[in-house]
C-alpha cells in the first residue's frame, strides 16, 4: 500500500491560546527546512493538525527526519479518502491488509470532526470494524490492547486513516523561544544542555574557546562534529570559535593557582556576553550541573556570574552524571565527546581549585591586568563557521 499523506499531531502547542498560530507557523517552517530536499511535498495546516501530502515521495527517510523535529507529539502515515462510509470502509481495509499478520488483534478508533457526517463515532467503529472482520482471516478484535489501532478522522473535506503512530520529539518548535548562545566545551555535558534547550524552542548559536598550541585541531574538529549532531534537531547552527590562548596564559601568570579556574570561567562569560550582544541573542547556556566539579558549586557560580547580568540557562543543573550520559548516548554526542582531545577547560586545571571562591579576591587578582583589552581582541578575532547536516568537511567561513 502506498501512503499518500503524513498526519502530524501537535503536543504542547495545543495548550497555547492566541499565540498558537505563531508556534504552528514556526513548526511548519522547521519541517519544511528539514524536508527541503523533497520538493514534491505540499503542506496543509488546520487548527490541531498538520498534513504533508507526499505526492509520490518515498516516506521512509521522511519519517526518520520528522522524529527529530521538536514540537511534534506524534505522527502517522495516512491514507486520504472521501468522507463517504463506503470509501472509508474500503480504505480502512486496504490499510489493515498491508500490515496484519495471522492472529493479530485490532480495533477501530473513529473521530468525527465533521459533526454533519450521518454516523456517530460508535456507528463508525462498528461499521468499519465489521467490514474489516468480514474480509480478513484470523484477525480478532481487542479494544484494550490491540496490535493494530485503525484510527479514522472524518473531516468535512476528507477522511484520514492511519494504523501506526510514530512518537515525535515533543517540546516546542526551535526558534519559538528566542535565541541563546551555548558555551560548548567538547565534553559530555554541554551538547546535552544544547539539545534540551532546543527542545524548549530556543534557537542556538554555539561558542567554543580554542587555545592553540595547547589544544589541537582535532579538539576543534570534535566541537564541529558535536555541533553538527545538534543540527539534526535545530537546523543550521553558527559555531563561533574564540582564540583564547593569550587570556589563558595571562591568567596563569597573574592569578594564584587555586583561583585560575574561577578567573578562566569569568573571562569566558565576558567574551560570550559580548558575542551574545553582537549576535542579538537573549541568554547564555552552559552544561553546568550543581556540585559536579569545583567550578559548579553555588559559591563558584556566584563568583563567575558576577561579570554579567545576562540570564544564564543551566538545563542540567539538577541532573546526575548518569542521566546526562544517557541523553548524550541517545542524541549521538557521547562517543564524540569522549574522544581523547583536550579542550581549554582541562589543559590548565589546577590541582586544588577553590570550591568557595570570593568575588572580591578574584576581582583583585584580575585588576593587575587589562583583561578588558584582551577580551575585546578575542571577540574581534572570532572565527564563525555555519554548520548544517549536509556538510561534510567543508564549511562556510564568515568573518
Amino acid at each position: 500500500m502506498e501512503f499518500d499523506h503524513i498526519l502530524i499531531r501537535f503536543g504542547e502547542i495545543s495548550t497555547k491560546g492566541r499565540n498558537r498560530k505563531k508556534f504552528v507557523d514556526r513548526l511548519k517552517r522547521n519541517i519544511r527546512e528539514v524536508l527541503t530536499e523533497y520538493q514534491e511535498l505540499t503542506y496543509q495546516v488546520t487548527r490541531d493538525r498538520l498534513y504533508i501530502h507526499l505526492n509520490n515521495e518515498r516516506h521512509e527517510e521522511i519519517v526518520e527526519k520528522l522524529k527529530n523535529v521538536f514540537g511534534i507529539q506524534s505522527f502517522s502515515l495516512a491514507i486520504k479518502c472521501r468522507s463517504e462510509i463506503s470509501n472509508i470502509k474500503e480504505m480502512a481495509l486496504v490499510a489493515v491488509k498491508s500490515l496484519y499478520q495471522p492472529h493479530d488483534t485490532f480495533k477501530v478508533t473513529a473521530k468525527r470532526a465533521d459533526k454533519q457526517f450521518p454516523l456517530d463515532t460508535n456507528e463508525l467503529n462498528y461499521q468499519i470494524g465489521s467490514h474489516i472482520l468480514i474480509h480478513t482471516d484470523e484477525l480478532k478484535v481487542d479494544v484494550k490492547n490491540p496490535k493494530i489501532n485503525v484510527r479514522v478522522e472524518v473531516r468535512a473535506e476528507a477522511t484520514y486513516i492511519t494504523c501506526y503512530d510514530y512518537k515525535g520529539a515533543g517540546g516546542l518548535p526551535v526558534g519559538s523561544g528566542g535565541k541563546a548562545l551555548l558555551l560548548l566545551s567538547g565534553g559530555i555535558d554541554s551538547p546535552v544542555a544544547g539539545f534540551l534547550s532546543l527542545k524548549r524552542g530556543v534557537e542556538l548559536e554555539v561558542i567554543h574557546f580554542f587555545s592553540p598550541p595547547y589544544t589541537s585541531e582535532r579538539a576543534k574538529q570534535k566541537v564541529i562534529d558535536l555541533t553538527k549532531e545538534l543540527t539534526a534537531y535545530g537546523g543550521e547552527i553558527k559555531l563561533h570559535i574564540v582564540p583564547f590562548t593569550r587570556i589563558q596564559e595571562k591568567i596563569q601568570e597573574q592569578v594564584p593557582e587555586n583561583y585560575t579556574m574561577t578567573s578562566t570561567r569569568r573571562m569566558m562569560l565576558k567574551i560570550a556576553d559580548q558575542l551574545r550582544e553582537k549576535q542579538q541573542a537573549l541568554a547564555l547556556i552552559t552544561g553546568e550541573s550543581l556540585g559536579q566539579v569545583a567550578s559548579q558549586t553555588l559559591e563558584s557560580m556566584v563568583a563567575i556570574n558576577d561579570v554579567t547580568c545576562t540570564p544564564i540557562l543551566r538545563p542540567l543543573i539538577t541532573m546526575d552524571k548518569t542521566e546526562i550520559i544517557e541523553i548524550a548516548k541517545k542524541i549521538n554526542t557521547h562517543d564524540i565527546s569522549i574522544r581523547p582531545y583536550e579542550d581549554c577547560c582541562t589543559i590548565f586545571t589546577p590541582a586544588n581549585p577553590k570550591t568557595k571562591p570570593k568575588v572580591e579576591k578574584v576581582s583583585r587578582f584580575e585588576s593587575f591586568v587589562d583583561f578588558d583589552e584582551l577580551v575585546t581582541e578575542a571577540v574581534k578575532n572570532v572565527e564563525t563557521i555555519t554548520i548544517s547536516q549536509k556538510q561534510k568537511d567543508d564549511f562556510e567561513l564568515l568573518f
